[in-house]
């Protein structure tokens, strides 16, 4: 049940505040009701707007009370995708429901609750500090597309000068290095995987941007495998951490200030973290792709794909 229901890695607080609490009432879910997916996604929704109308009455209970129901919107919002994988109901729609729904969650809770902040103290670091709120949920977002969207193209590129040198007789496709072609340590959604095949059957070189990475922080190597083993995944600080920082335990505490300043300054250091991964993967990739010698125009990219004059800005 746990295997088909939880990831193989998550947050720590959906490891250890949700998944106790998400997984048996998905059990449940799945066994007494018709509930699909995508209505448990609009109640996490319904849940969320719910939360920042306490969030906007500004007194601290309203506040203790809009944090409690955020967390259980945030119950929910794991719960869909466990359902999903459990019944094998999802779907392309649900999965864009569910990003599109987390977005506004943010947006409504943080003008709530920085909103009635404001209001009852009227102090103006209220309104910037949902600014800031808001602007970090969106960059981490297009952050994470657009380097998923890099390691793509690296990826695609490695493989058409694989298969390029082992269809004119070249050099091995993982150019004699051993170490490219190493597992890596840690697979997630910032390492750059390898490409394991091309039309000709050739490999392209792995480029394990964490093998780089521990080498410049060898100490880290035994705090993530703790961490691994207990299903926990190294992104400590990243956006559910912050979501989570500043509409409950900023709420709760009454520190909501300095709770959210503390949190955004750690996701920005997180962002900055992946970026000098992302950074590391390109000089690799770089390093290979220059190994194999001048690139042959004609097999860098096949002619029906290449974009057109007009269709670049």
């Amino acid at each position: 049940m746990r295997r088909r229901t939880e990831k193989q890695r998550d947050a720590w607080w959906t490891v250890l505040l949700v998944d106790p609490v998400a997984t048996p009432l998905v059990r449940w879910t799945a066994k007494w009701t018709r509930l699909s997916p995508n209505q448990i996604t609009w109640g996490s929704l319904i849940l969320g707007l719910l939360a920042a109308a306490c969030f906007a009455q500004g007194d601290w209970q309203w506040l203790a009370a809009g944090a409690l129901v955020y967390h259980c919107s945030f119950i929910l919002d794991c719960m869909d995708g466990k359902l999903a994988r459990l019944t094998g109901r999802g779907s392309e729609f649900g999965a864009w429901l569910d990003y599109i729904f987390d977005r506004v969650r943010v947006l409504v809770c943080a003008i709530a609750l920085m909103g009635g902040q404001f209001r009852s103290t009227g102090e103006t670091a209220y309104i910037w500090l949902a600014l800031a709120v808001v602007f970090l949920d969106m960059l981490r977002y297009l952050d994470a597309l657009e380097i998923r969207k890099v390691r793509q193209g690296m990826r695609r590129k490695l493989l058409l000068r694989a298969d390029a040198a082992a269809l004119t007789g070249g050099e091995d496709a993982s150019n004699g290095s051993t170490e490219l072609r190493r597992p890596e340590p840690e697979a997630d959604a910032t390492a750059l995987t390898s490409v394991t095949s091309g039309t000709s059957g050739a490999s392209a070189p792995r480029i394990s941007t964490p093998r780089l990475f521990f080498t410049r922080f060898p100490g880290y190597v035994r705090f993530r495998d703790f961490l691994v083993d207990h299903r926990i995944r190294t992104h400590l600080i990243s956006g559910i951490e912050f979501q989570m920082a500043v509409f409950i335990i900023g709420p709760l505490t009454g520190a909501i200030v300095g709770v959210t300043i503390g949190a955004g300054v750690l996701l920005l250091m997180f962002e900055l973290a992946l970026v000098y991964r992302l950074l590391l993967a390109t000089r690799e990739f770089e390093r290979v792709m220059a190994s194999y010698g001048p690139e042959d125009v004609t097999t860098a990219q096949p002619a029906e794909s290449a974009p057109s004059a007009t269709a670049t800005r």
